[in-house]
């Protein structure tokens, strides 16, 4: 009998950054930049980033970990496992293949899927396939699981602000309270030179900061267009901005995002000029006749359009921007840790709302989306989701390192990238009970990673459901 799918998306979610962090007003000082730079310029609050002890790798371990034993999934219920992430660690083995190591342990060696990466889409991808999957003739019955993990880190320079480091996990099945409205779907995939990284030696990218804002900009028109011509073919009738309850975008700093929800604001005038209030199209009528490439570089335009649209920008994105603000650039988590803001801040009243998703990943991809919310059965309804993700306790819990720690760290990661024969400090006291953590990279460049002792975790089975306490692939 064929297995019944409904509502295939996002079953439950959970999501993990570094303890430490820096003030972006305290960076401002160091740096002996203007006041307000990077919390006004950038609209940025604070930046998360890792010590010597977590990467990507770790972060993965601890937040797949994390989301398995708070929502009591047994690892054999995982068929397919999707990693999206732009951070390398190893030019051939998958950061997935490390997860296996959770799954392994209680026999599940069956589990398709690898990483997927072009700079932050990679998640979104990752997300992609596995939704694809679920619906797809391929699917055994099982839960799918997206992983998104970046350690966003840049030179010393003006990029450096716009760093930071999270991961986000996700369950994949039917019956999901976030719903995947797969007919509603707009891409733009384009080849450019914004922000790629071709030099393996080092973690850090090549930046070409106002191309790169170009062309996030420019595929936010591409795909909105798309997504509302999908609308409309599918549903009869034009989508314009009320027809979504949140927007919410790829977040590399939040002024950005205040940019391009303006340009979905701009664009509904241009489509539908009767929607929108009079005073707004009044002072948009005289951007209408501009060509698209005219309009990115209009200051003008620029200004007046976040103006008109500030009301609807607090309503709609406003709520998405709590993590994104707190945290910095998650790169592939980046949308998602700004949907989890949505979740956390708004979970009593999204049953029966549509969230509208727009990522984008340099070089470039890009693609909107859309979920329906629906409030499932617990464990998995929206408000235990946002207890079990406890975004306001891990913000409050996080240790601010003053500018001239977290400089000497990143030079440190520096000699460290790509380094092999070295162990880690032994002072896990920042770190939170259940935490994973680099413990050494061997003469091999093998990896390996232990648990902090947590009161419900046995470290003598060490990741819960392993049976070591120090994880590796070699032992």
């Amino acid at each position: 009998m064929e297995l019944q799918r409904k509502d295939v998306g996002i079953v439950a979610m959970d999501i993990y950054f570094p303890p430490t962090c820096v003030l972006q007003e305290s960076m401002e000082d160091y740096d002996g930049v203007s006041k307000g730079k990077y919390t006004i310029g950038l609209g940025q609050t604070c930046m998360a980033f890792c010590t010597e002890l977590e990467d990507v790798i770790s972060m993965s371990l601890t937040v797949v970990t994390s989301l398995l034993e708070k929502y009591q999934i047994d690892p054999r219920e995982i068929g397919r496992l999707e990693v999206g992430s732009e951070t390398v660690i190893d030019k051939s083995k998958s950061i997935k293949t490390w997860l296996m190591q959770i799954f392994e342990k209680c026999g599940n060696s069956d589990i398709e899927g690898v990483d997927s990466t072009n700079a932050c889409y990679g998640g979104t991808a990752a997300l992609l396939n596995c939704v694809n999957w679920a619906e797809s003739s391929s699917w055994d019955g099982r839960y799918g699981l997206v992983v998104c993990t970046d350690s966003a880190v840049y030179a010393e320079g003006p990029a450096r602000p716009t760093g930071g480091a999270a991961a986000i996990a996700m369950l994949i099945g039917p019956n999901a309270p976030i719903a995947f409205e797969g007919k509603f779907r707009g891409s733009h995939m384009a080849h450019v030179y914004d922000f790629y990284k071709p030099n393996l030696a080092s973690e850090y990218p090549v930046v070409d900061g106002k191309l790169s804002q170009t062309c996030y900009l420019m595929a936010v028109d591409f795909c909105y267009r798309r997504y509302c011509a999908k609308y409309e073919k599918f549903e009869g009738k034009q989508f314009s901005l009320s027809d979504a309850e949140y927007i919410v975008f790829h977040s590399p700093y939040n002024k950005l995002v205040q940019k391009s929800f303006a340009r979905l604001f701009f664009n509904d005038f241009l489509q539908n000029p009767s929607s929108i209030e009079k005073e707004a199209r009044e002072k948009l009528e005289p951007f209408s006749t501009l060509t698209g490439d005219e309009s990115y570089q209009n200051r003008d335009l620029e200004k007046i359009s976040q103006q008109v649209a500030k009301q609807l920008y607090d309503a709609k994105v406003q709520p998405s921007t709590l993590v994104p603000k707190e945290v910095g650039n998650m790169y592939t988590a980046s949308l998602y840790a700004a949907f989890a803001s949505v979740l956390h801040n708004k979970h009593k009243i999204l049953g029966g709302q549509r969230i509208v998703m727009f990522s984008y990943g340099s070089g470039l991809t890009s693609t909107m989306f859309s979920f329906k919310l629906n409030d499932g059965q617990h464990p998995f309804s929206l408000s235990n989701i946002a207890s079990v993700m406890n975004i306001s306790e891990k913000l409050n819990m996080r240790h601010v390192f003053p500018p001239e720690k977290f400089v000497e760290t990143l030079k440190l990661m520096e000699h460290r990238y790509g380094a092999k024969d070295f162990v880690t400090a032994k002072d896990t006291s920042l770190l939170s009970p259940g935490t994973f953590y680099l413990t050494e990279v061997d003469s091999m460049y093998r990896r390996y990673y232990a648990r902090k002792d947590a009161d419900n975790v046995n470290t003598e089975d060490g990741i819960g459901f392993a049976n070591h306490s120090l994880v590796n692939g070699h032992k």
